[in-house]
């Protein structure tokens, strides 16, 4: 798959407000979901996962400034903490490396 925007991976771990909430941790990510699409992104995955972060969403964004709106609408109730990793393709990061 070669994406046709910026990809991001965003690590994100529940607040104590959002382990509160933790019933309605499927109704945030279809938020989250439709905050990507809103905003021209697409939305590629999440995880539930065990250890330091407790979900994963990797979605595409036209852009930083894009994908960041996108964070601030995800945690602006509260619910999560995230930290988000821009990722390259096997592609981009050859043609960066060779641009060095």
């Amino acid at each position: 798959m070669i994406p046709s925007m910026p990809v991001y991976i965003s690590l994100m771990k529940w607040t104590s407000q959002g382990l509160g909430g933790l019933p309605a941790w499927r109704d945030r990510l279809e938020e989250s979901e439709r905050a990507i699409q809103e905003r021209g992104g697409k939305f590629h995955s999440a995880y539930v996962t065990l250890g330091r972060y407790d979900l994963i969403e990797i979605f595409e964004a036209p852009d930083d400034g894009t994908a960041y709106q996108i964070l601030i609408e995800v945690a602006r109730h509260g619910n999560v903490h995230t930290e988000t990793l821009r990722a390259f393709t096997r592609e981009e990061a050859e043609a960066i490396v060779k641009g060095a």
